[in-house]
C-alpha cells in the first residue's frame, strides 16, 4: 500500500469513526453493546470485537500501523457507510441499528 493510499484510508477512517477511544471503551462495556451484532458460536459479536480493535487503532501511532490495521480500517469504513444507508425511520436513539453502529465506533447522533 502506498503512503497516499494509507493517508486516504486513514482520512476515511477518521471520518467514519466519530467516537473517541474513551467513549468507545465505555460503550463497549455496556450490556447494550454486548447485546447486538452477529455472534458466531455464541461468543463475542463481530462488531464488539471490531470495536475493541478500533480502540487499539485509535491509540496507535499512524507510523506503527500494519497492512492488517489498514485492512481493518477499510472494513470499518465500509461497514459504517453500508449501515448508515439502512437508517430506520423515526427516533433511532435506543435502536439496535444505532447500537450496532456504535460498536463500530460511529454514533449517528453525534
Amino acid at each position: 500500500m502506498t503512503e497516499e493510499e494509507e493517508r486516504t484510508v486513514a482520512a476515511e477512517f477518521d471520518e467514519a469513526v466519530n467516537m473517541t477511544a474513551k467513549e468507545l471503551e465505555g460503550w463497549l462495556a455496556t450490556d447494550e453493546s454486548k447485546a447486538v451484532g452477529q455472534k458466531d458460536g455464541g461468543g463475542e459479536s463481530t462488531g464488539h470485537e471490531s470495536g475493541r480493535r478500533i480502540v487499539e487503532l485509535l491509540h496507535a501511532k499512524r507510523s506503527s500501523l500494519t497492512e492488517q490495521d489498514y485492512a481493518h480500517m477499510r472494513k470499518v469504513v465500509g461497514y459504517v457507510h453500508r449501515h448508515l444507508a439502512q437508517r430506520p425511520s423515526g427516533d433511532v436513539r435506543d435502536t439496535r441499528w444505532r447500537h450496532s453502529l456504535m460498536n463500530w465506533g460511529h454514533d449517528p447522533l453525534k
